[in-house]
Order: C-alpha cells, then sequence, then structure tokens
C-alpha cells in the first residue's frame, strides 16, 4: 500500500497502575507499551516512544473515519476496515522498532489481540493499514534527533573532579519536535536574580520544606512528595486513560494522540530550557549557599533533597511542564476541567489520590516537587505555564477537526 502524500501534513513535535477503565484498542496498547519501554528508556525518550505509538495508532483509525486531520498521513482504504486491527498492528509494528529487546513479547500479544478480531476482509485491511502507518510514522521520526550520542561536557577546569553520571536528556534541545516550531519556542525568560528576595524566600522554603529530614513539612506533603517520584509516561497516561473511558475508538485514538504528543514536546522544551540556563539545583545552591551573594540565604553543608535528584539542571520543573501540558490539552479536548480521575503510585504504594479538577491535579504535582527538595517555586510556577502554552499549541495545530469529511 502506498502513501498518499497528499494527505501528509508537517511533522514537527508535539504509569502509574489504576483501576482499568473501560478499556479499548488504544487504551490497551498504550498500557503494553508503557510496561516495555519505561524500564529501558529515560522518561524522555519513552515519553517519545509513546507518543510515536499513539500518533501511528491515530492516523490508521483516522484512515478508516477520517474524522480528524492527518497528524502524517492518511491512506485511501475502506469504510469496514477494521478499527481494532489497524490500531494493534500499527502499535505493535512502531514497538517492534523501538524496544526491539522484547520484540518476542511484543509479537506474541499482537498475536494474541488479532486472534481476538474475527477473520476476513476488514481485518486484513486493518493489519495492512496498521503496517504501512506505522512504517511511515517510523521513518518520520527516525532522524529526530532524539538517538544522537550524549555529549554532554561537564563544567571543570583540568584536573579538577566533578559528579560522574550521565545527565538525562541533554540531546533534546536539537530534538525536533512533534508539534512546536521549535525546541525553544517556549523558551522561558531567564532564573530569577539569586540577590533578589524572591531567590531568598525560594531557597528558604525548598531548604525547610524540601529537606530529607525536615520537620516542618506536613504528613500530606511528604506523602505528596512521594507519590510523585514516578517519572515519565507512568506518571501521566494513567490519567489521560481514565478521560476516555466513554469515547469512540477515533475519538479515543486523537485523545491519546494529543496528549501523547504535548507531554512528548514538552519534554523536548523543557530540557531545551534546562540545558540552555543550567541552573542549579537545591542540593548544589544549598550547599553553596554562602557564594550566592544573597545574604538572606544560609548554607547547610550537609543537606538533602528527599530522594535521589534527577540528573540534569533545574530549571524549569519538567513535572510541572508535563502535567500542565497533559491538564490544558484535556480541558481544552474534552471542554471542562472537571474530571473524576484517581491514581495510585509504585513510589507511595497502597496510596490512592483523587481530582475532581484537572488543575488542582496540576498543582498538586507541582507543590510535590517543592515538598520533595528538588524544584524552587519560581520553576515550578514557569514550569506549569510552560505547559500550558505547549498543550494549548498541541491542540490547536494538529489532529484537529476535519472541516469537511475527506472523500474516499
Amino acid at each position: 500500500m502506498s502513501i498518499d502524500w497528499k494527505w501528509t501534513i508537517p511533522a514537527i513535535l508535539l504509569a502509574f497502575h489504576v483501576p482499568p477503565a473501560a478499556a479499548d484498542v488504544i487504551t490497551d496498547w498504550n498500557e503494553k507499551a508503557i510496561a516495555w519501554v519505561t524500564p529501558r528508556m529515560t522518561p524522555p525518550m519513552a515519553q517519545r516512544a509513546v507518543a510515536i505509538v499513539q500518533v501511528a495508532m491515530f492516523d490508521a483509525v483516522n484512515s478508516i473515519d477520517r474524522r480528524y486531520r492527518p497528524y502524517l498521513t492518511q491512506l485511501p482504504v475502506a469504510a469496514s476496515t477494521s478499527r481494532e486491527a489497524a490500531a494493534a498492528t500499527a502499535a505493535s509494528v512502531a514497538l517492534r522498532s523501538l524496544v526491539p529487546a522484547v520484540e518476542g513479547e511484543i509479537n506474541a500479544a499482537a498475536t494474541a489481540y488479532l486472534a481476538a478480531i474475527a477473520d476476513g476482509d476488514d481485518k486484513a485491511a486493518g493489519i495492512k493499514l496498521g503496517d504501512a502507518v506505522a512504517v511511515a510514522i517510523l521513518e518520520a521520526r527516525g532522524k529526530d534527533g532524539a538517538n544522537a550520542p550524549d555529549a554532554y561536557r561537564p563544567k571543570t577546569t583540568p584536573g579538577v573532579y566533578v559528579p560522574t553520571p550521565i545527565t538525562v536528556g541533554s540531546m533534546l534541545p536539537n530534538t525536533k519536535p512533534f508539534a512546536l516550531t521549535s525546541p525553544a519556542q517556549f523558551r522561558p525568560a531567564a532564573p530569577i536574580s539569586l540577590k533578589s528576595q524572591q531567590w531568598a524566600a525560594d531557597y528558604n522554603e525548598i531548604k525547610e520544606l524540601g529537606a530529607k529530614a525536615s520537620t516542618k513539612r506536613s504528613a500530606r506533603q511528604t506523602e505528596d512528595a512521594r507519590f510523585w517520584l514516578i517519572t515519565g509516561p507512568q506518571s501521566t497516561d494513567p490519567i489521560a486513560r481514565q478521560l476516555v473511558k466513554n469515547m469512540s475508538v477515533i475519538d479515543s485514538a486523537r485523545f491519546m494522540a494529543v496528549a501523547a504528543v504535548a507531554l512528548a514536546d514538552a519534554y523536548i522544551a523543557v530540557m531545551d530550557a534546562k540545558y540552555q540556563y543550567e541552573f542549579w539545583r537545591p542540593i548544589t545552591a544549598i550547599r553553596n549557599g554562602d557564594s550566592d551573594d544573597n545574604p538572606a540565604t544560609e548554607r547547610d553543608a550537609a543537606w538533602q533533597p528527599i530522594d535521589n535528584t534527577p540528573m540534569h539542571p533545574e530549571y524549569p520543573c519538567a513535572h510541572c511542564i508535563g502535567s500542565a501540558a497533559l491538564a490544558t490539552a484535556a480541558e481544552a479536548m474534552l471542554g471542562t476541567a472537571r474530571v473524576d480521575v484517581a491514581m495510585t503510585s509504585s513510589t507511595m504504594p497502597g496510596v490512592t489520590h483523587r481530582w475532581t479538577d484537572l488543575q488542582a491535579y496540576t498543582d498538586e504535582v507541582s507543590q510535590a516537587r517543592i515538598w520533595a527538595g528538588f524544584h524552587y517555586r519560581f520553576s515550578a510556577q514557569v514550569g506549569q505555564d510552560m505547559g500550558r502554552k505547549i498543550g494549548r499549541h498541541v491542540v490547536d495545530t494538529v489532529m484537529q477537526p476535519a472541516v469537511v469529511a475527506d472523500a474516499r
């Protein structure tokens, strides 16, 4: 099957375990994808992989229903083509390329999934369609720069030791986004001045409330901090899966693809800003509090956050941008911020958090990164602002409703 490039649009970016909602092929394969990619990739790369899987499923199903503008391609197929076969095949073909280490597991899952679909021309057409769409998406993303070698150069002078773990996401500032025009499209202004009153206030807040042994942090703040130590798509996609539980396959495919693209572009954008400014983490700042020329920041030589600090620069907050991008995109597509969602976290076993408002969810995530000792308040606020802009931009620019149904 050849690709009808007439329908191509520019391809420019943009787990928690929860009780299963009314699953469909889209959420089934989202959950499978996360299980395979998160143990084998850094959070930004895992989110990129999930976005590739989701847009492949969307373009496959949308080739049948034609209700939305395609992300990349729209192929000519009969309206009776199996949506389930197309989506499952698109997901499995993409995943085999993205995580070849578990190709056998992916093949077995795809075989079992397809076996449950009645044989016939519609199923065969769906398999053929899903394969062709996935190949096109993989080809489009194959040279996006995400797999470039990590060439981050540590700041040091000859002979002076610096910590040696490899940083996370240093290649993302040069990665082609899914929907943004460039990684720097929503790059924020530089971090606040170290001589400012705000710096002193945010420094002292996190020094007191984000310390591992803090006596000022409340029990709920400690719970939130540990709950949100989880990272990557396993910390966002369970929310999205619950929001599509009553949707049709095509609407579910579109919602999950838009959310995944917003999250993937949020990672690219936040890493662009992080490596542009290379702002110090609280553990570095507080242990060097006597060197910032601010008399209101006292040094604590042995200060530690609640857990190991992520290996990339501080500003802005990545959890904050991701949760805000998801919440904004979801609100725009649903037409409301009122929801009924719940999550559990592998980093806080036995605890369930629930929200009836998307902004409350985003605020909890952002505050948790302060209580954990990872991000200053100003960084969380900037991250949220970036996430809102990215979520809105993605909804407004890709996979929008078709004005007129395309002729077959």
